[in-house]
């Protein structure tokens, strides 16, 4: 049974130092997972993997179904997950290639599936995410980090945006007019629904690029890929340091 499970976003399609013992193909009460989930063993903790934008990285960020990988994970037995994502740098300290553990986030998603208690209930159900991240997975990243000398930033807003288009300068402005450290297109319902389902959940964040109107010029894609290969390399030194670190409980 895996303690763990990683959510791999764009850049981590794979963990190379995953020792991997199945592939599972999972069917959910909400459909289709992103695709089979890995199980194995890493750093000597049971782990799941599963690439959110699938193995060939083709689901763009509003067609993921979070509530089906999300399902599959739980069903799994692990009660911690470390959801990695690329996302843009708003603050001014959010520079490209850096990591950002992010303390709260703002939802400006919609039409997404976002909630799994719908249907068939006894009674309305509220959630507290007063606190979207599970401060004890957080707190061991940051760990990590600092363990490993890595610049990181270490609290932060996350913007979830509907995506697939990047946003306007307009637009991050007025995220930053909110509060907002940084901007990625899947930390919602993401969080939202490991929350529901009582899991330990945290962002370990790269940034892959400066947001719309805070770097020199266009958006370029060379640029966002080169930034998360130095990004991601971070992340899985990370994730081996993390690891082994890792408690049961929340």
């Amino acid at each position: 049974m895996a303690e763990l499970a990683i959510i791999g976003g764009t850049g981590l399609t794979t963990l190379k130092n995953l020792e991997i013992r199945k592939r599972e193909v999972m069917r959910t009460p909400y459909g289709e997972p992103s695709g089979p989930l890995m199980h194995g063993e890493l750093c000597g903790k049971d782990v799941v993997f599963i690439p959110r934008h699938g193995h060939g990285h083709t689901i763009p960020p509003h067609m993921v179904n979070y509530r089906a990988n999300i399902w599959a994970l739980r069903e799994t037995g692990a009660h911690s997950v470390i959801a990695v994502a690329a996302v843009g740098g708003i603050r001014e300290d959010m520079v490209p290639g850096r990591l950002a553990f992010p303390d709260q986030i703002i939802d400006y998603t919609w039409s997404r599936k976002n909630t799994y208690f719908e249907q068939g209930l006894n009674e309305v159900v509220h959630i507290d995410f007063t606190e979207p991240y599970s401060e004890r997975v957080r707190r061991l990243l940051i760990g990590a980090a600092r363990e490993l000398g890595l610049e990181a930033a270490e609290n932060g807003t996350y913007a979830a945006t509907q995506g697939p288009r990047l946003e306007t300068a307009a637009e991050i402005d007025r995220l930053e007019r909110d509060g907002c450290s940084m901007v990625g297109m899947t930390g919602m319902p993401e969080a939202a629904l490991a929350r529901e389902l009582g899991l330990c959940y945290a962002t370990c964040a790269v940034i892959a690029n400066r947001a719309a109107g805070r770097g020199d010029g266009a958006i370029s894609m060379a640029d966002i890929e080169a930034n998360l290969a130095v990004g991601m390399e971070q992340v899985r030194r990370l994730l081996e340091t993390a690891i082994p670190k890792l408690e049961s409980a929340c």
